[in-house]
């Protein structure tokens, strides 16, 4: 079979996963990126088994789970210390099972080192404006008015702020702030979880452990703090201080960590968009991770959905005849998976960001409560690790080998302590 040539927008984990696994099919590949320095963008996330499922493909589940950190369970409290959330992994079914809080720019670090490893083509400085078409082939369209060669596809892996999508983006009324702080071995966040706190659902505090940038620098968690984008201003013109006293009132815990927070510029605003593209493919187009399907990260599902997407593009051109067939296939491979998972953050978020009453009491006193009872245990974490739907058998994926991943990470971690 004759490989395409394809431009992929973007290097972030769609982008650069999908530049891989197309150039290891043999097709030519090109990424673009808009800064002249690829990078990586946030703190931390959230690696769950579908996205580790789709890393195993790469080779490189094991960098990727030795950078990061295991996470066993998600824990929430409300600010009475009522349980609002209890999620834990050793209820799906896999033994060993584990989530990798790990920062972005690990997961970044991974994937970049691997395509340049792979001598595929990285142009930078490309802002792109949005593309052109011919009947055999598509340009794209830049800021300074000039086009790119022709290629047979374009794979727009852009972000949720996608020049291909005209549509509103849907900017959601909460944000977050977020850090990533140094871990002490004395501090309280290194147990495997990850915690949060919820002054009913208007604040809400978090810190997942994301492991270590590298072998000679400190573990890390990753601080976040919900914030409204309209209070993002009266955020900036309270005194620092004020409202450090404000996040310890509803978690004591956290005054270590706040400590280590000695500027603004330490913390970093994050908008985000609920959006579903309606149309993800067009001739010789395709739409994969945010580009595609955008969402609040209450469920962590960010990265790991596009890891998917991009396994489903690779499988799609490797069986479709003809183009076009290829790219239905990829795409409607996810739809179903998509849909479901786009619904139910749509769901969930109001009851953990939003104003209301009512909602964070549905949560806190009847969801909370029967989250516990099998089945709905499971279902809870299936849900959570993104398992829900059985997404990993219709791609042709297995689940990710734990006991190996462990045992690498038990062996890295003995030979880096003699």
């Amino acid at each position: 079979m004759m490989g395409h040539t394809i431009a992929i927008a973007g290097c972030g984990p769609a982008g650069l996963a999908a530049a891989l696994m197309l150039h290891r099919d043999g097709h030519r590949v090109c990424l673009f990126d808009q800064f002249d320095e690829p990078g990586p963008v946030g703190s931390g996330l959230m690696i769950q088994p579908t996205g580790l499922a789709v890393l195993a493909q790469l080779g490189l589940a094991d960098e990727v789970a030795a950078r990061g950190s295991r996470i066993h369970a998600l824990k929430g409290l409300e600010e009475h210390g009522r349980n609002a959330l209890d999620a834990h992994y050793d209820q799906l079914g896999l033994p060993g099972a584990f989530g990798i809080g790990i920062h972005r720019a690990s997961l970044f670090n991974v994937l970049y080192r691997a395509v340049q490893n792979d001598r595929i083509e990285i142009k930078t400085g490309r802002a792109i404006t949005g593309s052109t078409l011919s009947n055999k082939a598509r340009r794209l369209t830049f800021e300074d008015g000039s086009e790119s060669e022709e290629f047979d596809l374009v794979v727009d892996a852009s972000g949720w702020s996608s020049v291909f999508d005209p549509a509103p983006k849907n900017i959601l009324e909460f944000g977050a702030l977020w850090a990533s702080l140094p871990l002490q071995p004395d501090d309280p966040f290194n147990t495997g979880l990850l915690e949060q706190r919820y002054r009913r659902a208007a604040q809400m505090v978090g810190v997942l452990p994301i492991g270590s940038r590298s072998a000679d620098t400190s573990p890390e968690a990753a601080f976040f703090w919900s914030l409204k984008v309209s209070d993002y201003q009266r955020w900036r013109d309270t005194p620092l201080e004020e409202w450090k006293a404000d996040v310890i009132a509803l978690w004591p815990e956290t005054e270590a960590l706040l400590a280590r927070i000695t500027s603004r510029d330490q913390l970093t605003f994050a908008r985000y968009a609920h959006r579903t593209a309606k149309r993800p493919v067009h001739k010789r187009l395709i739409m994969i991770g945010d580009a595609w399907h955008s969402a609040s990260p209450q469920l962590g599902q960010g990265a790991n959905m596009a890891l998917l997407d991009a396994w489903s593009l690779k499988r799609g051109l490797a069986e479709g005849r003809t183009l076009g067939e290829k790219l239905r296939l990829a795409a409607s491979w996810r739809r179903d998976h998509v849909d479901l998972y786009q619904w139910i953050t749509a769901f969930f978020t109001p009851l953990y960001q939003s104003d209301g009453v009512y909602k964070p009491l549905l949560r806190d006193r009847v969801l909370a409560p029967i989250s516990q009872i099998w089945p709905i245990s499971r279902i809870q974490s299936l849900l959570m690790s993104g398992l829900f739907g059985w997404p990993l058998a219709s791609l042709g994926l297995s689940a990710p080998d734990y006991s190996a991943i462990s045992s690498e990470i038990n062996a890295n971690a003995s030979s880096l302590s003699q």
